[in-house]
């Protein structure tokens, strides 16, 4: 299938519980910010993709028929990095990305989630390699625009989510 409307007009009205008219819907993609401590450097886990569009990225993929978000963004991250993940909040996304054009192949929606990551991390399925990168190395590649889709701006928001975090709990000790 070559596009994403290729790919709807051959799937949709497949499944038999589908009621839904033939509308065009956008996709909808977890996106994962794992935090790790690997022993020698702690930080943000990136991907670098395998596929189109290439780059640096947070783990994710879409969302699966039949998996909740949740279950989905904790498979994606299993097998794009081979770690286990406990997902801080899960009722309760760090942010909602939709913007039609933040996705080269098609109108996506990302749902992120943060989460602690633990077990040996290694590359899989669609991530050529992964590796931790510090706050500071995430902060210089937001600066370069060095990452994939919008992830810039999802890596800012977080960044701001944890200094949050961290200002309020030195005021709360």
């Amino acid at each position: 299938m070559n596009t994403r409307q290729e790919y709807i007009t051959q799937t949709l009205g497949q499944r038999p519980d589908s009621r839904l008219p033939r509308h065009i819907f956008p996709g909808t993609a977890t996106d994962i910010i794992i935090e790790y401590n690997n022993g020698e450097k702690k930080g943000i886990v990136l991907i670098t993709r395998k596929n189109p569009p290439h780059g640096l990225a947070l783990p994710g993929g879409f969302a699966e028929y039949g998996l909740s978000y949740e279950e989905n963004t904790i498979k994606e991250a299993k097998e794009e990095t081979g770690l286990d993940v406990i997902l801080e909040n899960p009722e309760r996304p760090l942010c909602v990305h939709s913007t039609p054009t933040r996705d080269p192949r098609g109108h996506m929606t990302s749902i992120t989630y943060v989460a602690k990551g633990s077990g040996e991390l290694k590359a899989g399925d669609d991530a050529a390699t992964a590796n931790v990168f510090t706050r500071e190395e995430i902060k210089g590649l937001i600066i370069s625009n060095g990452l994939a889709f919008d992830h810039g701006r999802i890596l800012e928001k977080y960044l701001e989510y944890r200094e949050l975090i961290e200002r309020s709990e030195q005021y709360t000790r």
